[in-house]
């Protein structure tokens, strides 16, 4: 437990660094682009148009439980970027920046949470394109919308957690972030983003499958921000679940905090 609190008590510490080298990393990743920090949006922008195409248009969806279909995928589809491109980024954050970790002084633990703040503001623009599609659709704030924030610090708990893990690990073993680049293309299918699985087996003997594929972590996650923003259900509804998704972060917090802080004394050896 030592180093979990090590490893959380160097996030606040550090927290103005980890601001003021997200911002550089957002202008440096767009500087040569014509349209700059846009894409930041664009980019997601032009994949749930796709995405809507295929699975909404294309499969014929018009609705989802009364919901127009386009405001249920917003609401899954936001959060997974978010979540997919913060995993991958983090799991490569100290590989790719030990460089500028040797010459300077801050603790590696900091550059999972740094990707992730980088993150953090394109999601915002499209939460802000959610809200303005959901107030055109005529769905509006209920009390049951307070919960959306539970959701949010449950998705930074989960990648804060994971992140420190994978970091750590694609430093030790270069594979193991391509392994989890195939890993994420399969969980886009099974973590509810754009389709409902609970349908597909429901009423059959693989039922069994509906239960287990709900203890996904990203999941619990996607599937929160529905029950909050759209159908006005409570987390403690879902007890096991609940349950069940704070055990696996403390065990991811847990066990990449200890890895993290047994290696990283290291970690130019392993480069």
């Amino acid at each position: 437990m030592n180093d979990v609190k090590t490893v959380i008590t160097e996030q606040f510490k550090n927290f103005g660094i980890i601001r003021r080298i997200s911002k550089y990393e957002e202008k440096a990743t767009y500087q040569s682009h014509y349209l700059g920090l846009l894409w930041q949006v664009l980019n997601p922008a032009i994949q749930i148009g796709i995405y809507y195409l295929v699975f909404g248009l294309g499969m014929k969806r018009k609705d989802i439980d009364g919901i127009p279909y386009i405001i249920w995928m917003l609401v899954g589809i936001i959060a997974w970027f978010f979540i997919n491109s913060s995993i991958l980024g983090e799991s490569n954050s100290i590989y790719k920046q030990i460089g500028m970790v040797s010459k300077m002084k801050f603790p590696v633990s900091i550059l999972p949470t740094v990707n992730m703040a980088s993150n953090f503001k394109s999601y915002r623009w499209m939460m802000l394109i959610l809200f303005t599609s959901m107030f055109a659709a005529g769905i509006y704030p209920n009390i049951y919308w307070i919960q959306y924030f539970y959701y949010l610090f449950c998705m930074l708990a989960f990648l804060f957690a994971f992140g420190i893990l994978n970091s750590t690990i694609s430093v030790l073993i270069r594979d193991y972030h391509i392994m989890l680049q195939s890993i994420l293309r399969l969980l886009f299918y099974l973590s509810g983003p754009i389709w409902e699985f609970q349908r597909i087996f429901a009423g059959t003997k693989h039922a069994w499958v509906t239960r287990l594929l709900e203890l996904n972590p990203i999941y619990y996650i996607i599937d929160g921000f529905r029950d909050s923003l759209l159908y006005g259900r409570w987390f403690w509804e879902k007890g096991v679940q609940t349950i069940f998704f704070w055990l696996v972060v403390g065990v991811l917090l847990i066990l990449g905090s200890h890895i993290h802080m047994k290696f990283r004394a290291r970690f130019m050896d392993f480069m």
